[in-house]
């Protein structure tokens, strides 16, 4: 029997793992592993993409939606699943937590975090034809691949450290580019034809950051590094650029920075809920405004399905307004 002594009455003393395991109804007890669901924030997805986590930091569960941008702590959770402030999201916890407790609903865990798997190794390869095939159709050709560092990848490995063991897998599947850095690091791996996993982040990096020579009057901020390697194609008077994904907001600093080298910013994002999303947060933030190509999902995508003139046609206008704005 539970005494009521027991009872908390700190947000601090409930576990992490037990919030997100009773608010989202987990049959998989959270022991320290990481867990990828569907959104409940985004009932129409398809492919999960809300991630829990551990913040080895903190040794706390966190998590992040990458289909709404929306991410946090324990409480945070709370406060999106139930519409309620911090305070009264903290006294849900606490009483919902107690009730558990004297309903015997709860088992103490010690969390070990899993071993991550990182990149030990990349071995480049030449350029063939099938390469050229799958980035000329987004009208990319092999000087803007060189400017921007993309290579394709013949294989690459992968290690699991464990306390007494190290584990490692390799892959080589056609069609896998890594992007490098001007020091010649891997940064990202992408893996287009991959059902699983298309990009692989190796490190945080602002990819086209390094190929700015701040001669234009604009600056593009787009959803990915093949968006802004296609918008480039077009031989706008503009400059291009793309966080690691369009839920990675470009720091304040940098933002600053960069209004004080350009004349105008706007972003280009992905014509879904996520680049919307996107679209609204650097308008909000930084007073950035910004516009989604509406034929397709995104740039790169409306070339390979209407082709190089037609999406011209549309975009410049589209873009023209927006820096007018």
């Amino acid at each position: 029997m539970i005494s009521t002594k027991n009872l908390v009455t700190r947000i601090e003393d409930i576990p992490s793992y037990w919030v997100f395991q009773y608010y989202l109804n987990l049959q998989q007890k959270l022991i320290g592993q990481d867990l990828k669901i569907k959104s409940l924030f985004n009932p129409g997805e398809k492919t999960p993409s809300f991630c829990i986590y551990v913040d080895k930091s903190i040794m706390q569960y966190k998590f992040k939606d990458f289909s709404t941008g929306k991410s946090g702590s324990k409480i945070d959770l709370v406060m999106y699943l139930f519409n309620v402030n911090f305070g009264d999201a903290m006294q849900k916890i606490v009483s919902d937590y107690n009730k558990a407790m004297m309903n015997g609903d709860f088992e103490k865990i010690t969390l070990e975090p899993e071993a991550k798997w990182k990149i030990d190794y990349v071995r480049t390869r030449d350029w063939i034809q099938t390469d050229a095939d799958f980035w000329l159709q987004f009208h990319i050709g092999s000087s803007l691949l060189q400017e921007y560092k993309v290579r394709p990848l013949e294989y690459y490995t992968m290690i699991r450290e464990k306390e007494d063991s190290i584990e490692t897998i390799s892959f080589e599947k056609a069609n896998t580019y890594g992007y490098f850095n001007k020091d010649k690091e891997l940064i990202k791996i992408y893996q287009p034809f991959s059902t699983k996993r298309k990009f692989y982040n190796a490190q945080d990096y602002l990819q086209g950051f390094d190929q700015l020579n701040y001669k234009e009057s604009y600056l593009v901020i787009c959803s990915s590094l093949k968006d802004a390697m296609c918008l480039r194609s077009f031989n706008y008077k503009l400059e291009v650029l793309a966080p690691s994904s369009e839920n990675s907001i470009i720091k304040p600093y940098i933002i600053n920075n960069l209004k004080t080298k350009y004349k105008k910013i706007i972003t280009l994002f992905d014509n879904d809920d996520a680049g919307k999303k996107a679209i609204q947060v650097y308008q909000e933030k930084y007073g950035i405004n910004g516009v989604a190509l509406p034929i397709s999902k995104d740039i790169s995508d409306a070339v390979k399905e209407h082709g190089f003139g037609k999406i011209h046609a549309e975009l410049k206008p589209l873009l023209l307004q927006t820096i007018k704005q």
